[in-house]
């Protein structure tokens, strides 16, 4: 048993199949709080077990007490993203249960948030602290499998079955990350082919095939419609083959010293029997809370943070697009590649485009030819960049949005759903009137809300608020909130997004704190550096 520590404060959200296994080592490590969940039973079954803890049925009175520095989810996959969210942006450290979220856009939010807040964000990938995992990496860096050729995993069993997530999600995340782990590689395709017998939507069995840069292929096998439980994890070495059994009690690891040998250009097998390899009997659960713990105590990234739950997520976004499609080979182009940036394979950038580190671009994109785009953008489902287009750094451009040829958006633009950009005045199917396209600048830290219109033309100033539905005819100034049809301005904001007023040409955010001045139509900020003000409103 751990040493006892009660320097953290945890709670623990959602006490059912696996929360309950989070509660009890938490509890035994000393650093359970609370416990909470909305079903009054179980919460009544636990003041039995645990009757020196604190209970509580709402998740936001978790969030607002100033004791609990760590909260640890456990509730069903769909919700994690927004309790993760939620708690991070409470102040809370996290430990979230695989996966990390549903969408690789939610997992790239939530690491955001972590980093800027400075909070640890720890997923709950819990074979890569077993020590019998762990025991296999270092023979295989060890080089005493040789060259690893081929790793299939099988995760079976006639369990639990969700209705919230297909079997893919529910049980192939231990295998993704294991994988990650062993190889050190990311994938460069996959394909997933599945099949839905208890439910016409919901997959209950699937085969996964990775195939990796090295040649490395791998196969994942999980189903919860199996006669019996098998975790089985086989990889296979030009030199040694061993086996992870995480259902045996005491054999979990061995190692096969079996292969093909060549006697007269023939191949034949090499059979011996196989070597149990000792392993330290510790409970890789109870290493995965300490492990969380000292992280938050340390302030170091965990072993399974944010970032590589990120690329387990790639991996399932990928397969789940195979799965939907037949079982198409599906290309990774992952967060972590040479370029630095992310592109969904089903969106199409041209030749000649650059795209800064740390952008991601989503599903049915295109960019074209010659267009600069920044790092730290985000680019939505059905966008077109246009040619030649200029886009700043961590612009965000939601669905469904043109930003045609002679638009320019400076750093840090927001661009609502379906808002519309134009450029030129008078456009006529049968004239082409490519040398009439007006210029028409987006200034640092603007937002356009959803389905508005900017007339081509006209400048949209410095951390302008622009109305859901708003049609731009004129330029807008900065700091302006402007809104209707035509728009015209109905008031001021500040660069932290929170609405001012003035009184005798003078403004103070009620937030933030910022002070300005206005002359008119122009609002500037009153610190002689505006880079000032942006600071404090970060």
């Amino acid at each position: 048993m751990a040493a006892v520590i009660r320097d953290i404060r945890v709670a623990c959200v959602g006490a059912g199949y696996w929360g309950k296994n989070l509660i009890r080592n938490f509890n035994e490590i000393g650093a359970l709080d609370v416990i909470c969940d909305t079903n009054e039973s179980v919460l009544a079954d636990f003041k039995k077990k645990y009757p020196e803890r604190r209970f509580s049925r709402s998740f936001s009175e978790i969030l607002s007490e100033p004791s609990i520095d760590a909260v640890v989810i456990a509730a069903p996959a769909e919700k994690h993203y927004v309790l993760a969210r939620e708690a991070l942006l409470a102040g809370k450290h996290v430990f979230v249960e695989k996966p990390l979220a549903l969408k690789v856009e939610e997992g790239e939010e939530l690491i955001s948030i972590a980093q800027e807040r400075r909070k640890i964000l720890m997923v709950g990938h819990i074979l890569e602290y077993h020590p019998a995992v762990l025991k296999l990496k270092e023979l295989i860096d060890a080089g005493d499998l040789g060259r690893i050729n081929y790793v299939y995993s099988n995760r079976l069993n006639l369990g639990k079955v969700r209705t919230e997530e297909n079997i893919l999600w529910s049980f192939a995340p231990h295998d993704i990350s294991v994988l990650l782990m062993l190889l050190g590689e990311m994938p460069e395709s996959v394909t997933a082919l599945g099949g839905c017998y208890l439910h016409h939507e919901i997959a209950d069995v699937t085969i996964s095939t990775l195939s990796f840069p090295s040649g490395v292929k791998a196969h994942i096998f999980v189903s919860w419609l199996h006669p019996y439980k098998e975790q089985r994890l086989v990889v296979v070495g030009d030199r040694k083959m061993a086996v992870f059994d995480d259902t045996s009690k005491d054999r979990k690891l061995r190692l096969y010293d079996e292969g093909i040998e060549w006697v007269n250009r023939m191949p034949v097998p090499r059979k011996k029997d196989p070597v149990a390899i000792e392993i330290e009997l510790e409970e890789p659960l109870e290493r995965e809370c300490l492990h969380f713990l000292d992280s938050v105590r340390n302030g170091k990234a965990p072993k399974t943070d944010g970032r590589s739950a990120l690329r387990v997520l790639e991996i399932l976004n990928a397969c789940e697009t195979s799965l939907a499609g037949g079982g198409i080979p599906v290309k990774i182009v992952s967060t972590d590649s040479a370029e630095g940036y992310f592109v969904h394979p089903s969106a199409y950038v041209d030749d000649s485009v650059s795209i800064g580190p740390g952008t991601r671009i989503w599903h049915f994109s295109h960019i074209m030819e010659n267009a600069v785009i920044g790092e730290r953008c985000n680019i939505g489902q059905n966008v077109v960049v246009g040619r030649s287009v200029r886009i700043g750094n961590g612009v965000k451009i939601q669905n469904n949005v043109s930003v045609y040829e002679g638009v320019t958006l400076e750093d840090e633009v927001f661009c609502g759903p379906s808002m519309v950009f134009t450029n030129v005045h008078n456009p006529r199917s049968h004239i082409p009137r490519k040398d009439e396209i007006k210029q028409t600048p987006v200034k640092k830290g603007a937002t356009i809300g959803a389905n508005a219109t900017i007339v081509c033309g006209n400048t949209v100033g410095r951390y302008a608020f622009i109305g859901a539905g708003a049609v731009v005819t004129k330029d807008v100034p900065d700091y302006a909130v402007f809104v209707g049809n035509p728009g015209r301005i109905q008031g001021w904001i500040c660069a932290c997004g929170i609405r001012i007023d003035f009184d005798s040409n003078k403004a103070e955010c009620r937030k933030c704190g910022a002070r300005y001045v206005k002359d008119g139509n122009s609002v500037r900020p009153t610190f002689s550096v505006a880079e000032e003000v942006e600071a404090m409103c970060k």
